[in-house]
C-alpha cells in the first residue's frame, strides 16, 4: 500500500492550497481519510477526518477554512485550505485507517506547507 501526498507549497496569508492524497494497493473506499498536521517543534495533530461515507469533522482552528473530500473512484483523499495563516505552516500528512476495533492504517509522506508574505 502506497499513499502519494502532494500539493504543498508556499502561499501568502490569506491565499489557498489543495492537497492530494493518493492511495495504491488497497480498496480505498472502506478507510477513513485523515489530515494531520506537524509544525516545527510541535506534536502532530489532527486537522480533518471524512469517513468512508463521508462525514466530516474539523479541528476548531480550521473549521470555515478547510475542506476534506473525497473521491473514492481516483482514490484520492483531499484537503483544500483557505484562508490560510502563518499558523498553519506545517508538514502536512495523510492517513488512511480503518473504522474497526484493531483498525488498519497507513501513512504517506508529508508535504510542506508554508504560510508566509
Amino acid at each position: 500500500v502506497q499513499l502519494q501526498a502532494s500539493g504543498g507549497g508556499l502561499v501568502e496569508p490569506g491565499g489557498s492550497l489543495r492537497l492530494s492524497c493518493i492511495a495504491s494497493g488497497t480498496a480505498f473506499r472502506i478507510f477513513a481519510v485523515h489530515w494531520y498536521r506537524q509544525a516545527p517543534g510541535e506534536q502532530r495533530e489532527l486537522v480533518a477526518s471524512i469517513t468512508s461515507r463521508g462525514n466530516t469533522a474539523y479541528a476548531d482552528s480550521v473549521k470555515g477554512r478547510f475542506t476534506i473530500s473525497r473521491d473514492n473512484a481516483a482514490n484520492t483523499g483531499y484537503l483544500e485550505m483557505n484562508g490560510l495563516r502563518p499558523e498553519d505552516t506545517a508538514v502536512y500528512y495523510c492517513n488512511i485507517r480503518t473504522q474497526s476495533v484493531f483498525p488498519t492504517q497507513y501513512w504517506g509522506q508529508g508535504t510542506l506547507v508554508t504560510v508566509s508574505s
